[in-house]
């Protein structure tokens, strides 16, 4: 949505060199700062998916138990966190559209 917004902006193609610069300088910062480190580790192991549904949970401020009617239970979101389960086609397609993602961000 950010993304969205700031690509209409009409200062956008002014300012578009130094965004592309200081995207590209962040995005270095993020993948090698100590800080990060342990985060980036974390996330390599995560499936795609998962990993994405990770972190729209932390952006919704959402836990285990709201997603009984994506998912199921508190248990079964849990056993998907932690790589048990994986998603199944009937969960991404859910989980697409209730954050109105398409489904491969859950693939």
């Amino acid at each position: 949505m950010f993304v969205k917004h700031v690509v209409n902006h009409p200062d956008y193609d002014r300012h578009e060199p130094l965004i592309d610069m200081l995207s590209m300088s962040i995005e270095k910062y993020e993948n090698t700062a100590d800080e990060f480190q342990a985060f980036n580790d974390e996330l390599k192991q995560l499936n795609s998916g998962v990993a994405a549904l990770s972190v729209l949970m932390d952006q919704y401020k959402l836990n285990t138990t709201d997603f009984e009617n994506e998912i199921g239970k508190k248990s079964l979101v849990s056993m998907i966190l932690n790589g048990k389960r994986p998603l199944n086609l009937n969960h991404i397609r859910k989980l697409s559209e209730r954050f109105n993602l398409p489904p491969q961000t859950f693939i």
